[in-house]
């Protein structure tokens, strides 16, 4: 059944969970990787199908594919 309150229309457009994206420092060979996040933390997150070097999207501990490297700026206000 289809619903017609526009605020539940707009939740259902955005994914849940946390999504962020890492670089792949190294692959474990046991299913998992290991990533650095922007602040400089490592994380274990699960899957392999990211090579070392390259960024990652992570969603909800996973890795999910290859996100672009793409110039990053920092603008304080």
């Amino acid at each position: 059944m289809a619903t017609i309150n526009i605020w539940q229309q707009f939740k259902a457009l955005i994914p849940e969970g946390v999504r962020f994206v890492a670089t792949v420092t190294a692959n474990n060979g046991n299913g998992t990787s290991q990533v650095a996040l922007r602040d400089g933390a490592v994380v274990t997150v699960k899957g392999e199908s990211v090579i070392v070097g390259q960024k990652a999207f992570i969603q909800d501990g996973e890795i999910k594919g290859t996100a672009p490297s793409l110039a990053q700026f920092e603008v304080r206000v």
